[in-house]
C-alpha cells in the first residue's frame, strides 16, 4: 500500500509534461506527489482539472493535497485501487480524454476492470443523492430526522452517502446507516466535522 510520506515528487509545469511523466512511470511507481507552484507566484502550473485528467488516462487518481511552503501546493496521485468508486465527474473527463484522443490503454484496462467488479457504477446512486431503502427505513426510526437531512448541502449528503455505500462489511454499513440517521435527527452530518457558523464544510 502506498504511503503518502514515502512518495516521491515531480514537478512539471505544463500539462504535456505531467502526462510524459505519467507515461513514463505510472506501470513502475505506486504513488507521488505533484507539486504546483502557488498563483500568487505568477509561475506556470497544472490546473487541477488538467491534473486530474492525465491520471485518470493512465488509471490513476487524486487523493489528499498538501501546502508544500509559501509558493508551492502538492496533490497527492496513487494508482486507483480495485473497487473503489468512480465519481460522476471523473466519468465525464474519461469522456473528455476519449472524445479528444488522450486516453491510453491503461486508463481502458482499469475501466473495464472497474465495469466487471461494479465499481464504475457504484457511486451512480450516491451522485443523485439517492436515499438506500436502509437509510430511509432508519429515518422512519428517529423522527424528524428525514427532514432535516434534505435541508443539509448536496455536498454534505453526497459525501455521507459515499461514506456509506463505501463500507466493506454489512456491519459497518448498518453502523453508519443508524449514526447518519441519529445525527440527522440533531441537525449533525455524521462523520463530518461541523462548521462554523457561517461556513460550510468540504465535500462532494
Amino acid at each position: 500500500m502506498a504511503v503518502p510520506d514515502d512518495a516521491g515528487r515531480v514537478h512539471p509545469e505544463t500539462r504535456a509534461e505531467w502526462r510524459s511523466w505519467l507515461a513514463d512511470h505510472h506501470a513502475s511507481a505506486v504513488a507521488v506527489w505533484l507539486v504546483s507552484w502557488r498563483k500568487h507566484t505568477g509561475k506556470p502550473a497544472v490546473s487541477y482539472d488538467d491534473a486530474v485528467s492525465e491520471a485518470l488516462a493512465v488509471g490513476w487518481v487524486d487523493s489528499l493535497g498538501r501546502k508544500l511552503d509559501d509558493d508551492r501546493t502538492m496533490l497527492y496521485f496513487t494508482r486507483r485501487k480495485p473497487g473503489s468508486g468512480w465519481s460522476r465527474p471523473n466519468k465525464l473527463r474519461i469522456e473528455a480524454l476519449e472524445r479528444d484522443g488522450l486516453m491510453t490503454e491503461a486508463g481502458r484496462q482499469v475501466i473495464s476492470a472497474a465495469v466487471a467488479d461494479g465499481s464504475w457504477s457504484k457511486l451512480d446512486e450516491v451522485e443523485d443523492l439517492v436515499v438506500p431503502a436502509d437509510l430511509a427505513s432508519a429515518f422512519e426510526r428517529f423522527p424528524g430526522s428525514r427532514g432535516l437531512w434534505e435541508a443539509f448541502p448536496r455536498s454534505a449528503k453526497r459525501g455521507i452517502l459515499e461514506w456509506i455505500v463505501q463500507a466493506k462489511r454489512a456491519e459497518t454499513r448498518a453502523n453508519r446507516v443508524e449514526q447518519t440517521a441519529a445525527s440527522a435527527a440533531k441537525g449533525e452530518r455524521a462523520n463530518q466535522a461541523q462548521p462554523r457558523s457561517g461556513t460550510n464544510p468540504v465535500g462532494g
